[in-house]
């Protein structure tokens, strides 16, 4: 089942060409890599699908919302089928893990206010932070921070998850974890679509490679068969 559907879409920013000519089809439960440059395109392609920056020209279909119509009182629930999670955490300094979790439940209504406390739950588990809920983000490590961002993003069931970067602020082992748990987020049926500059993950993970150049998605390696990765 396609979720993404972009033909010959181009994409302008302050007057300069970002994206042109893009064409790609996101399917269920696809991993897709995203490569290239710093200011290449990735991010620009990422916030397209979720409507931060508009489309221009060609045919662009998302979760069946055709963005090249899409009213802005459809956006928060075109956005609400997705999770973002971001390089630099974007986490509420003041709140604990719970109290971030729970300020995202309450901001987008999906869930019963009496089952919001057991989905808390559910996702903290997930991501193997059971017992850091209590937790202030900055008495948490970095690989900690950034399960708390991945365990926001899956609070709604998710259809794509969408990451920029994730791993590009964590050491080279935690960088291997969070890839092992997106991994698994994907293989659970869950479209995943990554940015990154580390090559190393599409050699251990096998999937989707789309190369972002000169303005242009080129798929550069087909996903395989999926396995567990040990």
């Amino acid at each position: 089942m396609s979720l993404i559907e972009y033909k010959n879409v181009s994409v302008t920013r302050q007057e300069q060409m970002i994206l042109k000519d893009v064409t790609v089809s996101v399917n269920e439960g696809d991993f897709v890599f995203l490569l290239g440059k710093v200011g290449s395109g990735k991010s620009t392609f990422l916030k397209s699908l979720y409507c931060e920056v508009p489309i221009d020209s060609g045919s662009a279909t998302v979760l069946d919302y055709d963005l090249c119509k899409i009213k802005n009182r459809q956006i928060p629930y075109l956005r609400r089928q997705m999770g973002i999670v971001f390089q630099d955490f974007q986490l509420l300094p003041d709140r604990s893990v719970e109290a971030n979790l729970m300020f995202v439940l309450k901001a987008t209504g999906q869930c019963p206010k009496k089952d919001m406390q057991n989905r808390i739950e559910e996702v903290l588990k997930y991501v193997g932070l059971s017992t850091k809920g209590y937790r202030m983000p900055h008495e948490l490590s970095g690989g900690e921070q950034q399960r708390v961002v991945i365990a926001r993003a899956l609070l709604n069931h998710p259809k794509i998850l969408l990451a920029d970067e994730p791993t590009g602020n964590l050491d080279a082992q935690m960088g291997e974890e969070l890839m092992r748990l997106f991994y698994k987020i994907s293989q659970e049926g869950t479209t995943v679509i990554m940015s990154t500059h580390n090559m190393k993950w599409t050699e251990l993970f096998p999937a989707r490679v789309m190369n972002c150049e000169n303005g242009m998605l080129i798929e550069c390696q087909k996903e395989e068969p999926k396995e567990i990765v040990e």
